[in-house]
Formats: C-alpha cells, sequence, structure tokens
C-alpha cells in the first residue's frame, strides 16, 4: 500500500474514520457510495439556489477584501516543514499506474462522468462550479491527495503521478470543474512540499478538516508576452516583511478564496509567497475566459499589499518558484490529456452513426483518418505527460520532459478540439453538442500558467 491508506471520512464518497480497510475496501466503499448518492439525480437539473451567480459575461464585479477565516498561527518559523517522500524508482520504464493508483483513478473518473460531466453545460453558462460538485471533490480528499499522511493527507510518498492521473479523469468529465475543484489541492500541495513546520501547521489544519477553504495558486499575469518565470508583480522588502504591488490573472475562484500563493519578483528572483485573502490592499475583480469558465477565473489587484517576513514560500533564489511552474504545467498536461479523451470518445460513435450520403461518413477516409490522428496525438501527449510525472513523483529533474509534454500538448490538444468541432460540422459548432466547449477549453492549455498543480 503506496497511495491510499484512507479516504477523507464521512460525505457520500468517505469512508467512516473508525473503519478499518485495506485500499480495496475503501475504493469499493467509494464506488458503491458514488452510484447510491442522490447527488447524481440533483446536479445540472436545477439552477444552484445556495451559491451567488457569479454572471461575470455580463457586469462583472469587485471586491476590495474577501471576508476570511483567522488561521491560527502555530509551529515553529524556521523549522523546516514535513516533505513526502520520493516514490521508489524501478529503474524500468514502465508508465502502468499502480494497483492503488488504477482505483483512484476509478473513482474519481466516475466521479466525474456522472458528477462533473451533467453539470457542465450550465456550470460554462453560469461561469460558477455547483457547490454540489465542488463538495463531491472535497468528499473523495481531493484536498488532501498531495498531502502525506503525517500532514492529514493521504499520501504515503510524493504523488506527482497520482495527482496527474486524477486530474486527467476529472478533465474527462469537464476542465474548467476539474480546474475549480483541483484549486484549493493545490494549494495544500505546494504547502506540504515548501512549507515551513510553522506555515504547514497554521494553514494545512484548515484542508484537512470538514470545512475546507477556497484557495489558489496566482502566477499568470495579464501583460503581452507574459514570461511566467520574470513575473511583472513585485515585492519589496520593507521592514520586517514585503509590500506586494502588480496584478495576477485567471486565478480561479478568486472571490470565494480564503488564500492566494501569489509569484512576485524579489531583489529579480520569482518568488512565491502566502497571501490571505482578508490582506488590505487586495482587490478581486472578474476575469473570464472564452474556456475553462466552470472556473470563475478572476484578476487579483496588488496594491502595496503588506505581508509577514514568514509569508515567503520555499526558497528565494527562484529555485521553489521554477519548481512550482513545472508542476503547474503539468498539471496542465494532464487537463489537456482527460479533454482530449473526452473529444474522441465523443466523435467516434457520432461519426459511425451520422450518415451522408447513404452511408456513415466514418467510410470517407478523410473523416477516417482525422479520428485516427487525433487518437495518435493523444497517445503521444499521454506518454509524455507521464513520463514527465514519473520523474518528478520520484524526486528527479523533469524540466525537459515537461516542457516537451506542455510543447506538445498546448499545440496538439488545440488540433483535437479544432479536429473535434469539424468532425461534427454544424452540431460542432452548436451548445447542443458539448465539443464546442471542449474546443474552447483546449485553448487555454497553452496560455494558462498556474492556477492548478500537481
Amino acid at each position: 500500500m503506496s497511495l491510499i491508506s484512507n479516504l477523507r471520512p464521512g460525505g457520500k464518497f468517505g469512508i467512516p474514520s473508525q473503519e478499518s480497510r485495506d485500499p480495496i475496501g475503501h475504493l469499493v466503499a467509494g464506488l458503491n457510495r458514488l452510484a447510491q448518492s442522490d447527488l447524481l439525480d440533483k446536479v445540472g437539473l436545477r439552477k444552484q439556489t445556495e451559491q451567488a451567480v457569479f454572471t461575470v459575461t455580463r457586469s462583472g464585479f469587485k471586491t476590495l477584501t474577501a471576508t476570511s477565516r483567522a488561521f491560527a498561527r502555530s509551529g515553529r518559523k524556521d523549522a523546516p516543514g514535513t516533505r513526502p517522500a520520493s516514490a521508489p524508482a524501478s529503474g524500468v520504464f514502465d508508465l502502468t499506474p499502480t494497483e492503488d493508483e488504477q482505483m483512484l483513478v476509478d473513482v474519481v473518473g466516475e466521479l466525474a462522468g456522472e458528477v462533473l460531466r451533467p453539470a457542465a453545460a450550465a456550470a460554462d453558462k453560469e461561469c460558477a462550479a455547483p457547490d454540489t460538485v465542488l463538495k463531491s471533490g472535497l468528499e473523495v480528499g481531493l484536498p488532501i491527495l498531495g498531502l502525506p499522511e503525517s500532514l492529514g493527507g493521504i499520501a504515503e510518498e510524493r504523488s506527482a503521478m497520482a495527482g496527474t492521473l486524477v486530474a486527467e479523469a476529472l478533465a474527462h468529465g469537464d476542465m474548467g470543474l476539474a480546474v475549480a475543484a483541483l484549486a484549493p489541492g493545490s494549494v495544500a500541495t505546494a504547502i506540504g512540499l515548501w512549507g515551513t513546520e510553522a506555515q504547514q501547521q497554521t494553514y494545512l489544519p484548515a484542508f484537512t478538516g470538514d470545512e475546507v477553504p477556497a484557495a489558489a495558486l496566482a502566477l499568470n499575469e495579464p501583460t503581452v508576452l507574459f514570461d511566467v518565470l520574470d513575473p511583472a508583480t513585485t515585492a519589496v522588502r520593507r521592514g520586517d516583511g514585503y509590500v506586494l504591488n502588480g496584478t495576477k490573472s485567471l486565478v480561479a475562484r478568486g472571490e470565494h478564496a480564503e488564500l492566494f500563493i501569489v509569484g512576485a519578483a524579489l531583489e529579480g528572483k520569482p518568488v512565491l509567497f502566502l497571501l490571505e485573502s482578508s490582506t488590505p490592499g487586495l482587490s478581486i475583480v472578474a476575469d473570464p475566459g472564452m474556456g475553462v469558465r466552470a472556473a470563475s477565473m478572476t484578476r487579483l489587484e496588488l496594491t502595496d499589499v503588506t505581508v509577514p517576513a514568514d509569508a515567503v514560500l520555499g526558497a528565494t533564489d527562484g529555485s521553489t518558484y521554477t519548481e512550482c511552474v513545472r508542476l503547474s504545467r503539468l498539471a496542465w498536461c494532464a487537463l489537456a490529456v482527460g479533454t482530449g479523451q473526452a473529444v474522441l470518445d465523443y466523435v467516434t460513435p457520432y461519426v459511425k452513426e451520422r450518415e451522408a450520403f447513404g452511408e456513415p461518413i466514418a467510410h470517407r477516409q478523410s473523416v477516417a483518418f482525422m479520428v485516427a490522428n487525433i487518437a495518435i496525438e493523444l497517445q503521444a501527449m499521454r506518454l509524455l505527460t507521464y513520463r514527465a510525472a514519473s520523474r518528478a513523483a520520484a524526486g528527479k529533474d523533469f524540466g525537459k520532459q515537461v516542457a516537451l509534454a506542455r510543447r506538445l500538448c498546448a499545440e496538439k490538444g488545440m488540433q483535437i478540439g479544432n479536429d473535434g468541432v469539424q468532425l461534427l460540422g454544424g452540431h460542432g459548432f452548436v451548445k447542443e453538442h458539448p465539443v464546442e466547449r471542449w474546443y474552447r477549453d483546449l485553448r487555454a492549455v497553452g496560455v494558462m500558467e498556474g492556477t492548478v498543480l500537481v
């Protein structure tokens, strides 16, 4: 047992804390509860009444400081935090998921197909993820997936591979909802990877409890020719803290978030900072895009935002920031693979059933070759992504591998979305079919930085 020793206690998808089971027992129980959940009958069938509608397409919104819980300071400031152990390397180039990883993917895949997919169209229209969908993600333990058991998580070793598989499975349901569900866990994973003992004991208990806060990773900026490794947002030392100024864009569910990880340049080096939403000088503005709309993208405007010295997450030499960027790009590659697979799974039966001139259009070579090309490129994207994830999980350098994966997924992912629309013809252009939404989502892979990581 290397990955899953328990699932989040309680909830329709969780396991009671008193029960003691092996991994198979946990996941079988999770699947049973998923199948029996009345949540599946509700998602997408009625408008959200428990969440204010985030109608950014019409007027947007702006808030000065969001209401935030008081994170109780704890732990020693200068003590190193707990780190997850690297996954053992067998030396064999085998990217087959382990038994534990496959069982986890089965549970998340069921969740994506039965909960995310039915809610996707309405969530895209409203630019908001339903509370029911977000709650389902919490119940299967998404926020603690990347945390070791010693910090209240479910992993016994670094889980970059598991996180990649989960992101892919969720994106097969819907990329926007996947981003919304994964955003809090991305912040928790980052604190688990690079946080000090004080940072971990201050913030992580909230993510492992019953009331998980919304949180977001903010690296992207709305500038021309933006280079994520050279942020325009600045951090200046002042007294015993830092003053942040700048703008961060494409921040998932920023209007609800209580904690952000913000990237800024400090003395010429990119650095990560922990920023609570109640900090004076922080304002949040709607930042909708053409795709990934269900994630309720926002923009953070930082005007003389003062944070304490212990708000720095990880090293100040740029190494932590660079690793964060790489893990984020790995997550986006996984999301592209999952959405690309959704396109392939949808167009394959469509071209076999759709008839023109008395025969299925799949009989045309141009159509058959286009579907085959989607399958070929998708397998290449998956192979490169898994290769990068396996090296990250083993604690090896994966910069080259993730760069190759990102390049391929950005280009071929967009091509898969375009071909999916083309194969459906006029049907691909209308919202009656989900392919046009997947096309818009896949275009985000080449421009998104941060937001989620594995």
